[in-house]
């Protein structure tokens, strides 16, 4: 049987009233559970550096190991056209082979000046990664602390959360979709987590503005789902004002 318009009102209310009663759990939380992961993804990031220079000193080992056989390979080489020098017939082979050892001598010298750049390189490289190592471990450190401090605040409050999320999802399956989608709409827009509110004092719960009295008096009806004009929250009833009776009245005079 569908339910009536009151009962709607009623089931949505309780929702609101359970996602309050977790947004003050998670209130005490604070901001730990953001920094818990915002420092996760930063260890995350130190980590890919990391390992990008490694990389990087990887590959310029490799370049060294490259320049120092092809200098090796420049040496075999001079040291065979010294002694084809030796047994040259006439000026133009002298020459010739003459070009090819200064040839061979400069490639040495090249080589020998990228060896000294990527020596430098990986030193500086080095540096970067002890400094970054640091860094990590410090920031290991203040996530272990985080993680703890969050652990022991949950710890505390994790029965009533659970017990809260099962009555949640209970209180959600007496909604229909349509509605539901629009109260998790509301709430998400909303910057005190509040899409549900009463009429306190002729004004809205959630937003503060002026309720007309012809909107309370339909609202004090029931018979449809009736929203604030200003903030479009559900406006689930309307409290009426009582008068405290401790408080002392006013004497008439005379």
């Amino acid at each position: 049987m569908e339910s009536t318009v009151a009962q709607k009102l009623e089931a949505i209310h309780n929702l609101q009233k359970i996602d309050s009663r977790l947004d003050a759990i998670f209130k005490i939380r604070g901001a730990l559970p953001e920094e818990v992961q915002d420092l996760e993804d930063e260890i995350i990031g130190y980590e890919t550096r990391l390992e990008k220079f490694q990389t990087d000193i990887t590959a310029l080992e490799d370049e060294i190991k490259r320049h120092k056989e092809a200098i090796k390979d420049s040496e075999k080489l001079i040291k065979k056209y010294q002694e084809q020098q030796m047994n040259v017939r006439n000026n133009r082979e002298y020459d010739a082979i003459t070009k090819e050892l200064e040839l061979q001598d400069l490639e040495i010298q090249v080589s020998r000046k990228k060896i000294g750049e990527a020596e430098a390189r990986i030193e500086s490289k080095k540096q970067d990664v002890d400094a970054l190592q640091e860094t990590l471990k410090d920031r290991k450190k203040d996530l272990d602390t985080k993680k703890d401090e969050l652990k022991s605040i949950v710890s505390e409050s994790e029965s009533e959360e659970n017990k809260l999320r099962s009555e949640k999802q209970d209180a959600g399956k007496k909604i229909e979709d349509r509605l539901l989608k629009s109260y998790e709409k509301i709430r998400n827009n909303a910057k005190n987590g509040l899409a549900v509110v009463m009429v306190k004092r002729g004004a809205c719960g959630g937003c503060f503005n002026i309720v007309p009295p012809q909107r309370q008096a339909d609202i004090r009806e029931k018979k449809k789902l009736i929203v604030c004009e200003h903030c479009g929250r559900i406006l689930a009833g309307v409290e009426d004002e009582i008068e405290d009776e401790t408080t002392p009245k006013k004497k008439r005079k005379a």
